[in-house]
């Protein structure tokens, strides 16, 4: 049986989703982060040296990174390929760029985000505040906002005319970008209509609401 340790507020419930829909026998193991850090705690450690999540054992393989966790289920389980094209297929590649775009471009622009927006509610000095402000301010402005605005609409404008990031069809890609998707719009700020349909048809698949069951109600980043 496969096991999915699960970090509470993470990335872990796609991960969920996808053996969801790959129709897998999966157990979860979840874990709380640390109260004052939000960290993930010292025994995830135990099962991979960087203790992140999520984390996957099958047999006596042990996978980090979701990117390569969701590649390596697609290739050993979706055998008849209903989730990711077949590498002589026509869409093999666009497939394959969203599967990476997801952690190697849109989800570090985020977590960025989620960093300097924490910088912001520190306790510090009094007047230490006027500094930090105008450095967090600063970056948010001239770098993150731009960057951010830059790729949504990117997205938002390949999803136009579709139901999902390949057509009609629902795959892996699809399971990899919706976590960044949900959590860029609860930031706001923005109106990305085509990526707003598209979280909700997320959010109403059964098996997706399965695997957020599953690993229990995780809130975004």
């Amino acid at each position: 049986m496969i096991t999915l340790y699960a970090l509470e507020q993470s990335r872990a419930v796609r991960i969920a989703w996808l053996l969801e829909k790959l129709k897998l026998d999966y157990q979860v193991e979840r874990f709380a982060r640390n109260a004052d850090t939000l960290l993930a705690p010292d025994a995830l450690r135990q099962i991979h040296p960087l203790g992140k999540s999520p984390l996957v054992r099958d047999g006596d393989s042990v996978l980090a990174e979701s990117g390569a966790i969701a590649e390596y289920l697609l290739a050993r389980y979706d055998r008849d390929h209903t989730l990711h094209p077949a590498a002589d297929a026509p869409d093999f590649d666009k497939h394959l760029y969203w599967l990476h775009y997801t952690e190697g471009s849109l989800m570090p622009l985020l977590v960025m985000s989620l960093v300097f927006r924490r910088i912001g509610a520190q306790k510090m000095p009094f007047f230490a505040k006027p500094v930090a402000r105008k450095i967090t301010d600063g970056v948010r402005q001239s770098f993150l906002s731009p960057q951010l605005n830059l790729h949504l609409n990117y997205v938002n404008q390949a999803l136009a005319d579709k139901t999902w990031l390949l057509g009609d069809t629902l795959s892996g890609a699809d399971i990899m970008m919706g976590f960044p998707l949900q959590a860029a719009l609860s930031r706001g700020g923005g109106s990305w209509e085509n990526i707003e349909h598209y979280v909700r048809r997320m959010e109403a698949d059964a098996d997706y609401q399965r695997a957020a069951e599953r690993t229990g109600c995780l809130e975004t980043l």
